[in-house]
């Protein structure tokens, strides 16, 4: 069986190479800022174009998308608190953090379980934005690694909470 430190030090070194995309400036400035708007103002825009389309009706899918990723952020905030996983720069002293991590712990990627999330509830909503959320979710994903703040699988897990905890809600709360 393989330790859990042993899986840091191997993913560390992909990390590692990942990470050197970031140490050319201008790819560690836009990474930097789409991680940035992955923390809420890019979906907030989102959020205000989807209401300027829909009016109205835009008030259920905006409130169940809004109740969901709270529910995302209590999940990913008690995984992190109980699986403690270190970030990889912390781990390894090599890889540097493109910009401040907003808390400790590595796993799961909050940013990424988020963009997944909301960008598969639009899929149902609001399908047209996901020419703009698809793409913006996945280089939120890719921000994470090069940035340094997270490890691949940290960024997999995720992307798979996300899409289970939109499927989950969707189930349970089906359109009206």
């Amino acid at each position: 069986m393989i330790s859990l430190a042993r899986v840091d030090a191997i993913e560390s070194q992909l990390c590692l190479k990942i990470n050197r995309f970031g140490s050319v400036r201008p790819i560690r400035t836009f990474f930097a800022a789409i991680s940035r708007l992955g923390d809420w103002p890019f979906w907030v825009i989102i959020g205000a174009v989807f209401f300027a389309l829909y009016g109205s009706a835009a008030v259920y899918p905006g409130a169940h998308i809004i109740v969901t990723v709270a529910i995302g952020v209590a999940l990913y905030k008690a995984l992190k608190n109980v699986l403690v996983r270190e970030r990889p720069y912390v781990f390894n002293g090599h890889i540097v953090a493109g910009t401040p991590a907003l808390d400790r712990y590595s796993f799961p990627s909050g940013h990424t379980q988020h963009a997944f999330c909301i960008t598969a509830m639009l899929a149902t909503y609001a399908p047209e934005l996901l020419i703009v959320t698809v793409p913006f979710t996945l280089l939120v994903a890719a921000s994470r690694v090069i940035l340094g703040l997270h490890y691949p699988t940290d960024v997999i897990a995720g992307a798979a909470l996300g899409l289970a905890l939109a499927k989950l809600s969707m189930g349970l709360f089906p359109l009206v």
